[in-house]
């Protein structure tokens, strides 16, 4: 279905195989989402949207989320009150729906402040009781929908709309199920849905746009519930067949489904027609644009729904019906979910038993959890379970292992992900879809899953691995252009203006454009490393109030250059050899050791006590130190590295915590090391623990700091408490950048909760990541088939990220950086390796033999990484 067949069908849901009922009926559910609500500017477009619905003759019903941010932000609030005072965390919430009432030229204080002054005195309620119990998280979390609500139906009325708010819990109701726990009953509630005439009619003798909350319901006895994060999609679908509506159109933030995430995939295509079925399996297997649950309702009744943008709503989107043109084998989608918990459930005695599966599923259902994905085996059953939005709770896991381990014995994989390949009878092309399967050779794969109704193949692996799986098998499977009139154009395409694409004011290296040029000039390859954003880099962690130290990784880069820069700011180091601390001596011949921290790991005995000799601060990451070498350590002052129980980061490598990592002494060992501790006469006075790199999420440090202050508790002298780094880099134009206030805001909880406790971060990609490019040529360009590629003066040899982890790195013909791109390539090396790629699928401007290519974030794990694989020389390294 071409994108202006899609257009024109848009007032004709017959077309799309709704009943005549449907089809003919005036209602139209409109939802939008938290980023739609939250600018003036969309408000301005919604309000013209529901004018031209208006026009047409139709009925609006209008749904819509919490401003963005709000729902986490509140959960913030839930767990801060606990521990402290979340005063600031109110303010903000505060003063975010102040401002958007200002921008819309709206009274914030007299539409809000009794929903705020509620706020108030619920958080002060879990500050006197110091726990939160499911009623107060309900009551809290549907505040969000409450107040944004209030200022778009506001906002509406004064643009000459004839609205009327209503309260989403007077028109639906949760349905109560044998089977769930009363927990998920009240936080993703199920409610009842279908036409319903008295309520059509209630509704229409308003007159009015009629416009309501998603994600909030109330249960048979009136108490309030929620429908899950996400539920506003599920809302609206209830709606939409409550009111027997035309049509459901959900306006997000990305204009329709894509066949990837286009946050980890650019080249990801817009889906513009789907099957019902087809957007269930894309949905559930992890298309985070629309919920799972939405689908169902619709599907029963024959309802139509659009996926739009608000940001972009000239762009048809994507349409998902009961109508398909679709019948050829294909896979549609590249999707990920992440999670995901396996049940591993294993026993000789299940081989020929009558009744085991039953057993075991009945031990499921008895607890209220529901199944995901299963495989089985003469002795071995495991399951998949969706913890994401956790639903799982610690008390309903223990009773369903109890229950379990009366049956077999059990063992718990956490934090896993499902990567899976949607489309149509994907059984029957399976042998052509076996190149780009070998993807997987070298990974970890917990679980395979091929679906019953033959629309998805799904593999469970470790959570870290998923994104980088997921750009590959795209790379490999989806056509970038042409192939089934489904796929409508790229993300990238979509987005691409007619001209050049426009970088971020801070982008240094487009600031500094024409001095790289110069660089450039006269050789084939260089590392440029810009001083100026090291030092930006550096002072935005020693503003950190919070933290009392913060000490430079220095294999990230040791480039003595930016070594001196980062020395003159007042940043430290950590070394994890004795060649890191003599370089550091070389470069500086009067430092204070005290200034470098030592963490070497599987080091040999003799780096121990070279450090203790030289009087280095010296980290242990596992007990063997202690045990073998006990004598060593009698009377050191010693800090401890432990493994905080679960890595994070953009790939598998980069995590340096969880099960399946080398660093750090593991939770069940700490009453262990406390014994060889003290059997050598050491003392310990810092914990430390690093969870892994490229992590955007500030909260996983007020994990870590709880988890670690937990241990520290074991030993009385410890003063610091190392976080570690990991702080995450954008990559991607258009990716967030890391909160650091948000990060401020976490660890003066902890501050605040702990002041007997220093914390220190040690951060490297954050330093240097963003300040380093690599400048190389084009060397030859080619074109094979559908894949056309750029070959250029270096490769893996010199960064070797992308072929070793699968990071991506920003890829810009800078000769032509003031040129529309126009082309989908494969930026590749001349190494004579298959996996020498810098980037696949990016789009450039037509690129000619001698054009600079710039290669972005290269400050980090690139010179240092470097090799003369093949004899081929590494690119130099220029400081500007």
């Amino acid at each position: 279905m071409s994108k202006e067949i899609a257009e024109a069908i848009f007032d004709d849901s017959a077309a799309l195989g709704a009943p005549r009922s449907i089809a003919e009926s005036p209602w139209v559910v409109m939802k939008f989402g938290g980023t739609s609500v939250s600018t003036a500017e969309n408000w301005a477009t919604i309000a013209g949207l529901v004018k031209r619905r208006l026009s047409q003759g139709l009925k609006p019903f209008i749904v819509h989320s919490a401003l963005k941010g709000v729902s986490n932000a509140l959960e913030d609030v839930l767990h801060a009150a606990v521990l402290s005072d979340p005063a600031d965390k109110l303010a903000s919430i505060r003063a975010q729906h102040y401002e958007l009432a200002s921008a819309l030229g709206l009274d914030g204080a007299a539409l809000l402040d009794d929903t705020l002054h509620e706020l108030d005195q619920l958080v002060a309620g879990v500050r006197l009781v110091k726990e939160v119990s499911v009623r107060v998280r309900v009551r809290i979390m549907a505040l969000g929908e409450l107040m944004s609500t209030r200022l778009g139906a506001e906002f509406l009325a004064r643009s000459g709309l004839p609205v009327q708010w209503v309260d989403a819990r007077d028109l639906l109701v949760s349905q109560s199920k044998t089977g769930r726990n009363a927990v998920n009953e009240q936080l993703s509630a199920t409610c009842d849905f279908g036409p319903n005439e008295a309520m059509q009619s209630a509704l229409a003798e308003h007159g009015k746009v009629i416009l309501t909350q998603g994600f909030i319901a109330r249960n048979k006895a009136g108490a309030t519930v929620l429908l899950g994060r996400g539920g506003s999609d599920t809302s609206a679908a209830y709606f939409a067949t409550i009111l027997a509506a035309r049509r459901l159109e959900i306006w997000t933030d990305v204009p329709g489904m894509f066949s990837a995430d286009p946050r980890v995939v650019p080249s990801a295509r817009l889906l513009i027609a789907l099957h019902f079925d087809e957007a269930q399996e894309l949905a559930s297997a992890g298309s985070s644009v629309l919920h799972p649950r939405c689908i169902s309702p619709l599907r029963e009744y024959g309802i139509p729904l659009f996926v739009r943008s608000t940001a972009a709503p000239e762009i048809a989107g994507t349409v998902v019906s009961s109508v398909t043109e679709e019948v050829e084998p294909q896979v549609k989608g590249i999707c990920i979910r992440n999670g995901l918990t396996l049940i591993s459930m294993n026993t000789v005695g299940m081989w020929q038993e009558v009744g085991f599966l039953a057993k075991a599923f009945a031990a499921f259902s008895d607890n209220g959890v529901s199944i995901d994905l299963v495989s089985t085996s003469e002795t071995n059953v495991t399951v998949s379970i969706d913890t994401s939005d956790g639903m799982l709770h610690e008390e309903v896991e223990a009773s369903l292992l109890h229950d379990l381990e009366e049956l077999c014995r059990v063992r718990v994989i956490a934090n896993c992900s499902a990567v899976s390949l949607v489309g149509r009878k994907i059984r029957t092309i399976i042998p052509r879809l076996a190149p780009a399967l070998e993807v997987f050779e070298e990974e970890r794969i917990h679980l395979m899953s091929q679906a019953a109704n033959d629309l998805n193949l799904s593999f469970v692996v470790d959570r870290e691995q998923g994104s980088r799986l997921v750009s590959k098998l795209h790379a490999s499977i989806i056509r970038k252009e042409g192939a089934s009139t489904v796929f409508g154009a790229s993300w990238e395409r979509l987005f691409a203006a007619d001209g050049p694409i426009l970088r971020d004011a801070d982008t240094w290296w487009m600031q500094k454009r024409d001095q790289l040029l110069k660089v450039a000039d006269g050789q084939l390859n260089a590392y440029v490393y810009d001083r100026e954003s090291v030092e930006e880099a550096a002072r935005s962690l020693l503003n950190l109030k919070s933290v009392e130290r913060i000490l430079y990784a220095v294999k990230a880069n040791f480039n003595a250059e930016l070594l001196r820069t980062l020395a003159a700011t007042g940043v430290d180091f950590e070394c994890v050899s004795p060649g890191e601390v003599e370089w550091l001596e070389e470069i500086f011949p009067d430092l204070d050791l005290t200034r470098i921290l030592f963490t070497p790991n599987f080091a040999p005995r003799e780096e121990y006590e070279w450090g203790l000799q030289k009087g280095l601060q010296v980290t242990l990451d596992n007990l063997y130190p202690l045990q073998a070498w006990p004598e060593l350590f009698a009377g050191q002052k010693l800090f401890i590295r432990v493994d905080p129980g679960q890595g994070r980061g953009h790939h598998e490598h980069v995590r340096t915590a969880g099960v399946h990592s080398k660093f750090g002494v593991p939770r069940f060992e700490v009453e262990e090391l406390v014994r060889l501790v003290e059997a050598a006469g050491a003392e310990v006075v810092g914990i430390h623990a690093h969870s892994g790199s490229g992590i955007l999420d500030p909260d996983n440090w007020r994990s870590v700091a709880a988890e670690l202050v937990q241990i520290a508790a074991h030993f009385p002298s410890v003063r610091v408490i190392d976080l570690g780094g990991g702080l995450g880099v954008p990559e991607k134009p258009g990716d967030r950048t890391f909160d650091l206030a948000r990060l401020d805001q976490a660890l003066a909880e902890i501050r605040e909760s702990y002041p007997q406790y220093a914390l220190w971060l040690e951060p490297g990609r954050f330093l240097v990541a963003r300040a380093g490019v690599l400048l190389t040529r084009v060397t030859q360009t080619k074109g094979k088939g559908e894949m056309r590629y750029i070959g250029v003066g270096t490769g893996m040899n010199s960064l070797i990220r992308p072929a070793l982890y699968g990071a991506y790195h920003e890829i810009v013909n800078l000769s032509r950086a003031g040129e529309a791109p126009s082309e989908t390539v494969t930026v590749v090396g001349p190494i004579c390796e298959t996996g020498d790629r810098l980037g696949s699928d990016r789009l450039l401007p037509p690129t000619k033999e001698g054009d600079v290519i710039l290669v972005a974030n290269a400050g980090a794990y690139g010179y240092v990484m470097s090799s003369n694989y093949n004899r081929r020389e590494v690119a130099s390294e220029i400081v500007i």
